[in-house]
């Protein structure tokens, strides 16, 4: 768009036409498709032709019709016409199927693009658009070749304009045009505001069980009642425009009855008082009902008892008369025109000009549609940096200045208006500001000058304003409101010019105080007097830059809403916005989870069991589902619990009226079903317990009880048993008390007996109801309970196929992306390049691929031309390690991330095609052209939430075989608490680069002993991006290091969630256990109080007080290892302590923690803290410090105890007093047993006195022994330690000690090693080889 902008104002055409939506419909119409074809411009006058210039007399309008001759054989404008148009009258309103252009014959003049304006008086105009994204045609590319358009929608209209866009680049604009359809005839009534048709019925009511409304309506104002009719009983349907949307109002209950249980209400459309038409469809069917609204249908259902509209003696249309009050209405009336009327079948317009009985007409309603006044065309500002419109202002006299306009527009800045004062440099400014209107005199010394308005003005309706300025007093008025006024202290400069929508870039004192206007204005009135816009289009008054006259070019680009997952639109004029908050998802379409997507990826992220959000289908439109993540040692299980989970008895029931259970569960069955096909393995427990209660009947094996799986199909297998056959799992096991049956119960006995077992046919789970019969005879009784689902295993995660030289590429349905597409997946690879994935239409496609050892590109076409992202890689992507890949293509932007490198981004442009029209079959690890195959392994392919089954796929195609080889392809994670596998030749190792452990499997806690004072702090050069959460780093190969100002973690900021975790020990209160701060006055902090209870203080908005959660109010500092986690997830808070506290908190505010200023374990300084704004209580435990053992801690990637053990003295890691490296868990158990050793001592106190002399002697002796045993060692130790010495460097004294106290455990001392030397450069250095830096972060282990 800014390249054809330019280019045309190098062509001396600095203007541009906003695309507008339009959706026609031909309803009305009397003629069929077939038949409305015929050539219209033959028989038109030489007058019916208009142009904005003419090049000469030779080339004059008329000679514009097509295969013409005459003349110079077409039409050409002026070299030096800004808008050129060439204008056709039809002289009667036309229903237009297609339009042919051609070039000026035998000329290189011709148009290679142009856009098609219609209208039904010549004065506003609408732009029409052939596809729903685009408003361009394509032209010729000669003189004399015709090129034929056939409209989508057919036009209605009188008036057409053709307007050059682009043009032959030899010659100049020439062009011949022919226009094909036939006599639009329709029923039209004008309603002026104070009129109405009334219809009234046969009979004193009318009710219906189904309704038909249908209508075209164009209007003047943005309120106004279309239909209503209303009954005694209180039913009522309402039709009306309120605030330029189109309402509908239902209700089809007995008001008395049912009061207010039955009413709804509906909107759809905006700006429908644009002067145009607008087609309506009403359709409604017992309680069902759909709008449309040009083409745009909603769906509703009334929500009350009744299904059936009474209505009494009438149908009101235009409005609602009071009765007995002639000229009074209800509310207020319909300004415009109405057409093609029909209600139920029957055509109300045409009944009301043959003056029927049935309609009465009140106020005055004429049988033609009065077009608008020249002052209500508008006149659009296009650019918010140098759109105006200057025109003289004539000498004040003794009537000062008065100032009338009309404007509308959804930009919260803008200039509206400016005037020159006489007192030297001030001027005299309205304009918007935060979406309300402003008026003040710039450059004036004293602040009072200034007038607000707070109401919002930016929602695009048409507001009036009217300022008035004499005897040094301004008033203001907007939309008829009280009057605001203000003094100033200089007369207006007479004479001068005056702006509105902005200033020319050398205009004097003239200046946009922030942007100038983006909007329309219309009926502007300088000094009473109507600004005449054409003569200024003509160049005959005042002068313009960046205007497009005689027409409003606003759209509503939230309708309709891009925002996925009930995100919130808002809009500028050029583009939209979404607001994802509280949705659980992010992005600027609201299109990602920010949930996992299974309990299987939260293991891999570290978790330990309990409660959290997974979202199986991504991007896709099924809600996250809240369940319990049990994590066991080699197993991760999802637990989805129901309604009745406890054990239940029946008795009484018999198979005519059986025993009957639903059990409705905790989240959707459409979650549940995703759930189970993302799962490898699923399971249902289902306890049945029985006393002389069969299961199947005992003569003809009909089953006396029974249950249905998720379908609602009825199942006769029991707990262990496989489906197809009426048995339980004591018949396959051949242990049932009686063999003569397949299951206990069915041998009736007097015992209690039971057929328990697991149900695991995954096409049949979950079980939604139980049905019991047989519990009618004496002593019969069942005893059931249906367990929860069980889940285990995340078949997608590992899902992989291999490709080999020579193979073929997989092939899978097109890819459905026309609006937005997600791809996600893991390849690695030997090869240089290779394609990943391509999928391709007419002209648009899409294509991942690598393209170097080191690069991954993102490319793709909606119609606009090709557009490609690369990601470049510091280190080779080749390397046979797996990488991450991420691309993302909506109507804002598209995005491209690899692994954790920096998210390339590149925005949409707001104008042009925006489908991604895609036909082919789309190809995984290959291309239709000859571009190199994918030679390696992909994984987990995810399209839109989709996850792709490679593995089944691979079966069915040469060369490719399913899974992947190698040590790290398995869901059994070798690798815990976020270790990402790194495959090597005979083997593997663990980079613990991002865990907060450490070991060969980062499964060693890494811990420090905090004493009196001490504490750790990271701080951060502003600005500092919040980490990302989402841990990539576990299966991506790029290990990047922590640096203050460009993260190795990237990530967006537009998430807003936190992840903490750690581990601590400690008897003393208050204390500080982390502190989180931002630049923005933000923080998280935990802490334990007096009481030793913990606490989290959450400060997200700083306009508001910390919000303080309290999980466990008893204390929390009893000398016991404590495990913490803190998840947040927009304003949903989750807490787990240890394995009893697992809960939610909801927030108040879900703002994100932008632009990290530090993080602190333990004492908190001015250095650590900075300007955060902590509480008072909050300072008072963090002055305090912390006194104890803390281990393992992780906020989202950030591990500030590695962080502090490898810095070694660097600027951003701040270490205060002294530490010693620890074992948490060492010296927890050491209390515990020197607690039961105390116990066990206090226990035989009563056995020690009792004691023989010779026993105590006894024990003198052995004491002696060990004392002397001490002796000796402790002798040995000081001379090893001695010799020893004399090997220790210098600069290994750190503040970070390396001494070791007797409590310590040993092995958790971080001696110098291939294992355990972390350099500083790994963490802080952001041009570190990746690969030299992993190495020194882990150990081979061969298997």
């Amino acid at each position: 768009m800014p390249a054809l902008l330019a280019k045309m104002s190098s062509r001396s055409a600095s203007w541009f036409y906003p695309f507008s939506v339009v959706v026609l419909s031909i309803c009305g119409s009397t003629h069929a498709a077939k038949s409305c074809n015929g050539p219209l411009l033959s028989v038109l006058p030489e007058s019916s032709f208009k142009s904005s210039s003419t090049s000469s007399n030779s080339q004059l309008p008329h000679s514009a019709k097509l295969n013409r001759r005459e003349g110079e054989g077409g039409w050409a404008p002026e070299r030096s016409d800004r808008q050129p148009w060439l204008q056709l009258d039809l002289r009667e309103k036309m229903e237009i199927t297609a339009i042919a252009t051609q070039g000026r014959s035998g000329s290189s003049d011709w148009v290679t693009s142009f856009m098609l304006l219609f209208s039904d008086c010549g004065l506003t105009w609408k732009q029409y658009g052939q596809s729903e994204d685009t408003g361009t045609y394509t032209g010729n590319t000669n003189s004399e070749g015709v090129v034929q358009h056939k409209l989508v929608h057919s036009i209605t209209a009188r008036f057409l304009r053709f307007v050059p866009l682009d043009w032959s680049t030899t010659g100049w604009i020439g062009l011949r045009v022919e226009v094909y359809g036939c006599v639009y005839k329709s029923d039209v009534a004008d309603f002026n505001g104070r009129s109405a048709l009334l219809y009234r019925f046969n009979q004193k009511s009318q009710r219906t069980v189904k309704d038909v409304i249908s209508l075209r309506f164009k209007s003047y104002v943005a309120d106004g009642v279309l239909v209503h009719g209303e009954g005694h009983r209180g039913d009522y349907l309402t039709l009306e425009l309120h605030h330029g949307t189109l309402a509908l109002h239902l209700n089809l209950d007995d008001a008395k009855l049912y009061p207010s249980s039955g009413n709804v209400s509906v909107g759809l459309g905006s700006l429908l008082d644009d002067q145009l038409w607008h087609y309506v469809l009403v359709k409604r069917s017992n309680k069902q009902v759909n709008l449309t609204v040009d083409g745009h249908t909603r769906h509703l259902s009334t929500t009350g008892v009744e299904d059936s509209l009474e209505v009494d003696y009438e149908l009101s249309f235009g409005g609602i008369p009071i009765p007995g009050k002639p000229g009074s209405f209800l509310r207020k009336n319909f300004h415009g025109c109405i057409e093609n009327l029909y209600y139920n079948g029957v055509n109300i317009i045409n009944l009301a000009k043959r003056r029927k009985l049935q309609i009465h007409s009140v106020g005055n309603v004429t049988f033609s549609c009065s077009e608008p006044q020249p002052q209500m065309v508008s006149t659009t500002f296009l650019s918010s940096s140098s759109s105006y419109l200057s025109l003289p202002l004539e000498p004040l006299g003794v009537w000062g200045l008065d100032v009338h306009f009309h404007f509308r527009t959804w930009n919260q800045e803008g200039l509206l208006f400016s005037t020159g004062l006489a007192k030297g440099s001030q001027h005299l400014v309205l304009q918007i500001s935060r979406g309300q209107l402003h008026l003040m005199v710039h450059g004036a010394a004293e602040q009072k000058t200034n007038i607000s308005i707070e109401v919002s003005v930016t929602d695009g309706l048409w507001h009036s304003v009217s300022l008035s300025y004499r005897d040094l007093m301004v008033s203001l008025v907007l939309d008829n409101e009280p009057t605001s006024t203000m003094d100033i202290q200089s007369h207006a400069d007479s004479g001068n010019s005056v702006f509105f929508g902005g200033c020319p870039q050398y205009s004097g004192g003239c200046k946009n105080p922030t942007v100038a206007f983006q909007g329309c204005m219309c009926q502007i009135f300088l000094n009473n007097q109507l600004m005449d816009l054409p003569h200024v289009q003509q160049g005959l008054l005042g002068n313009y830059s960046k205007l497009q006259f005689n027409i409003c070019g606003i759209r509503n680009r939230c309708l309709p809403n891009f925002c996925e997952h009930d995100g919130r639109c808002t809009q500028s004029w050029d583009t939209f916005y979404c607001d994802c908050s509280g949705t659980g998802y992010t992005g600027e379409t609201c299109h990602n989870s920010i949930y996992e997507a299974s309990c299987e990826a939260h293991r891999q992220m570290g978790s330990t069991s309990g409660y959290f959000y997974i979202d199986p289908d991504g991007s896709g439109p099924l809600k996250a589902a809240l369940v319990y993540c049990n994590m066991t040692e080699d197993k991760v299980w999802t637990v989805v619990g129901h309604n009745n989970s406890g054990s239940v008895n029946v008795t009484g029931a018999t198979t005519k009226k059986p025993y009957v259970m639903r059990f409705n569960y905790t989240v959707s069955l459409e979650q549940l079903l995703t759930l189970i096909r993302r799962s490898e393995h699923c399971q249902q427990e289902v306890v049945y317990s029985c006393r002389k209660s069969r299961l199947f009947n005992t003569w003809d094996g009909r089953p006396l009880s029974w249950w249905l799986d998720r379908s609602g199909e009825k199942q006769t297998y029991w707990g262990g048993s496989v489906p197809g056959v009426q048995q339980c799992s004591c018949s396959l096991e051949e242990n049932c008390i009686d063999m003569n049956y397949f299951c206990n119960c069915d041998a009736d006995t007097h015992l209690w007996v039971n057929d328990t077992g697991l149900l695991s046919y995954k096409d049949h789970l979950p079980l939604t109801e139980i049905v019991i019969g047989d519990t009618n005879r004496t002593g019969s009784a069942v005893v059931y309970r249906v367990g929860s689902l069980h889940c285990n295993g995340d078949r997608f995660l590992w899902n992989a196929a291999s490709f080999y030289p020579g193979s073929s590429s997989l092939h899978f349905p097109k890819f459905q992306a026309e609006l937005s597409a997600d791809i996600s997946l893991y390849f690695k690879t030997t090869a240089s390049s290779g394609v990943l994935l391509e999928n391709l239409g007419t002209t648009d496609f899409i294509t991942l691929k690598l393209t170097t050892p080191s690069a991954v590109t993102f490319i793709f076409d909606v119609g606009n031309g090709p557009v490609d992202l690369t990601v470049t890689s510091p280190v080779p992507l080749n390397d046979k390690q797996w990488h991450y890949v991420r691309a993302e293509r909506n109507l804002k932007e598209a995005s491209l991330q690899v692994d954790q490198l920096p998210l390339h981004t590149l925005e949409a442009p707001s104008e042009g095609h925006y489908r991604l029209q895609l036909k082919s079959l789309l190809l995984i690890g290959g291309s239709t052209f000859k571009e190199s195959s994918f030679l390696g392994c992909i994984r987990a392919l995810t399209l839109n939430g989709v996850t792709l089954d490679l593995e089944e796929q691979a079966k069915l195609t040469p060369g490719v075989t399913p899974g992947c080889p190698g040590h790290c392809n398995g869901s059994a994670s070798v690798c815990h608490n976020r270790g990402r596998c790194i495959e090597k030749n005979s083997g593997y190792v663990c980079d613990c680069t991002h865990s907060a452990y450490n070991g060969p499997h980062c499964k060693k806690e890494v811990s420090m002993s905090f004493e009196s004072g001490s504490s750790v702090a990271l701080t951060f050069q502003m600005p500092f991006p919040v980490m990302h959460n989402r841990d990539r780093g576990i299966q991506s190969s790029s290990s990047q290091p922590i640096h203050s100002q460009s993260s190795a973690i990237y990530a967006h900021n537009g998430e807003s969630r936190e992840n903490v975790a750690f581990s601590y020990l400690t008897t003393h209160t208050p204390a500080m256990l982390l502190c989180v701060s931002t630049y923005h006055q933000q923080y998280l902090a935990i802490i334990l109080a007096n009481n030793g209870s913990l606490q989290i203080w959450y400060r997200l908005n700083r306009e508001k007080r910390a919000e303080i959660i309290t999980p466990k109010v008893s204390s929390l500092a009893d000398g016991q290892l404590h495990r913490v986690q803190v998840h947040r997830e927009g304003k949903d808070l989750y807490v787990q302590i240890d394995k009893d506290i697992d809960q939610k908190y909801n927030l108040s505010s879900d703002m994100k923690m932008n632009t990290l200023r530090s993080l602190t374990l333990g004492k908190v300084t001015g250095t650590s803290a900075g300007h955060a704004g902590l509480d008072e209580e909050v300072l008072r435990a963090g002055s305090k410090g912390f006194i104890g053992c803390l281990s393992s801690v992780q906020f989202n990637h950030l591990t500030p105890l590695k962080t502090a053990i490898l810095s070694r003295g660097s600027s951003l890691v701040h270490v205060l007093g002294n530490l010693v490296e620890s074992n948490c868990g060492a010296l927890a158990d050491s209390a515990t047993s020197q607690s039961a050793s105390e116990g066990v001592d206090r226990g035989v106190d009563r056995l020690k006195k009792t004691r023989s002399d010779s026993a105590v002697i006894g024990g003198v002796i052995t004491a002696v022994f060990l004392i002397t045993l001490c002796a000796v060692a402790v002798t040995s130790c000081f001379l090893y330690r001695r010799c020893s010495h004399t090997h220790t460097h210098p600069q290994e004294k750190a503040s970070i000690s390396q001494k070791k106290d007797p409590r310590h455990s040993p092995e958790h001392s971080y001696p110098a090693g291939p294992e355990n030397s972390y350099p500083v450069d790994l963490v802080l250095d952001l041009n570190l080889d990746l690969h030299s830096s992993v190495s020194h972060s882990r150990k081979e282990y061969y298997i």
